[in-house]
Parts: C-alpha cells; structure tokens; sequence
C-alpha cells in the first residue's frame, strides 16, 4: 500500500508558532498606536479586538494580565525608537554628525507619524510619572538611555574638538532633549511641521553647525 501524504499541492505547510508569533507582533503594534492616544492605562482586550480585528478570546491567549500587555507595548515601542532613531543615529560619523543625526530622526519618528499620537515615550511618561510599578520604571529607563546616548555622542564631539571643551556633554544633552520634546507636543497640538522646522533650526544652532568656524575652536575674531 502506497502512503497518502495530507499535504495539498502548491500549498505551503503552516507554522503554528510562526503564525503566532505574528500576531501577537501585530497586536503590538496596534497596542503601541492606541497607547500614543489613549494611553496606556487606556490599554484593553475590547479596543485592541476593535483595532485589530483579533477576537477577545485569541488576545487574550497572548497576555496573561494588563501589566503584561503594558509591558510588552513598551517593549515593542522600544523596538521601533531603537529602529527608527537609535540605529540612524549609529549610523553617523561618531561624534557631531551622530548628534545631529538623533535628532534628525528623531524629529523626523514623529513627523511620519510612525505613531499617532507622537513619541511613544513622550505620551506615556506623564502618563504613568505617577502610577509607581514596572511599567513606569521601564519607560523611564527608556528614556534615561536616550538622553544619555545624546550625551555619549556630545562627549565624543567634544573629545573631538566638534564642540568646545567647555560644553557640559549631560546638560547638552538635557537641552535637546527638551528642544525633542517640546517639538513634539507642539506638532501633535497644531498639526503644523514649522514646529518641527522650527526645532531642527534651533539644533543646528546650538550645535554651530550653520557657523562657518568649527564649533569645538573659538572664534577668531574674538581672539583678536
């Protein structure tokens, strides 16, 4: 007796746990978009089921409670700033230009709107500032990280006279990043991208990168 195989002809095998995998990459990412504009307390099965086309039931199968999904949405969030930002950034020439580049790119995440409702960690971190928990101890650490890579890449400027030596590389940083931020809450109110231009003319500023002297040496006609 010849074996029958089950398999149909022209039809790939199917691969439970890759599927699975998938979806649950793309409950994530709907969770990362609806946590930028209805926060992430505002995190549910029901909005998720809506906004995903998932039912209840298979969601809830992925997440054994709410603080698991929060977890997991920061988790994905991460991904996607390390994707869109972080990695742009590394990408530079050390020192200035992966300065510049951050918050290039940074200003550039939230002008394509890769999330609703603007920076991910932007939203979220007044939101759960007063919730104590993991979940706030996770985006605050996210956004600790960021502030001091801008600070690793103004300590290189400086060690490579891009900037001058006087500069304070975690004050610098601090400065942009408020300069990041403020951009941000301003596109999201106005919907209007000079906020943005705006910010990115502030930057090359502060950085000295619209001078015609690097801006690591001092002036000449100072030194006169």
């Amino acid at each position: 007796m010849t074996d029958v195989t089950t398999n149909q002809p022209g039809r790939a095998p199917r691969h439970p746990r890759a599927d699975g995998e998938r979806t649950r990459a793309a409950i994530l990412r709907a969770a990362a978009d609806l946590a930028t504009t209805d926060g992430l307390e505002g995190l549910s099965i029901g909005n998720l089921a809506a906004a995903t086309g998932i039912s209840k039931s298979g969601l809830y199968a992925h997440f054994g409670s709410k603080q698991e999904l929060q977890l997991a949405t920061v988790a994905e969030a991460e991904r996607i700033l390390q994707a869109e930002v972080v990695q742009p950034a590394h990408a530079a020439r050390p020192g200035l230009d992966q300065l510049a580049a951050a918050c290039e790119a940074y200003l550039s995440y939230v002008q394509r709107r890769v999330f609703p409702g603007g920076c991910f960690f932007a939203a979220t971190a007044l939101e759960m500032g007063t919730r104590p928990g993991p979940v706030k101890d996770r985006v605050a650490a996210i956004t600790n990280d960021f502030t001091a890579l801008l600070a690793s890449f103004a300590a290189t400027a400086i060690q490579q006279n891009q900037l001058p030596a006087r500069e304070d590389p975690g004050r610098l940083a601090f400065e942009l990043h408020a300069i990041l931020l403020g951009a941000d809450t301003r596109f999201i109110l106005t919907d209007d991208p000079a906020a943005l231009d705006l910010a990115r003319q502030i930057i090359r500023q502060r950085l000295g990168l619209d001078q015609g002297t690097n801006p690591g040496q001092a002036d000449p006609a100072q030194q006169a």
